[in-house]
């Protein structure tokens, strides 16, 4: 698929599948501390919508950015990349 526009891609982990055509996506970034140049974790979860409920906790997954679907779904899973083991 490609990437219409400018909307945003991440890449993250399915943390739950429990909601019918929606994963929660755990996506992590690394930071650099402005002062102690220390490299730090943040984490942040997304709900994407997943059309054929194809995603199952561990994948990791491609999201990107769409219009709300829902009153916090705004992403959308677009490939899943690597298959919980």
């Amino acid at each position: 698929m490609s990437n219409p526009g400018n909307r945003k891609i991440r890449t993250g982990t399915v943390v739950s599948n429990k909601m019918d055509k929606t994963a929660a996506i755990l996506v992590e970034r690394l930071i650099k501390h402005p002062l102690y140049h220390r490299v730090l974790k943040r984490s942040r979860k997304f709900l994407a919508h997943d059309e054929n409920n194809d995603c199952q906790i561990g994948d990791k997954v491609r999201v990107m950015e769409t219009r709300p679907l829902s009153k916090r779904k705004r992403w959308l899973v677009i490939e899943i990349t690597e298959r919980a083991k």
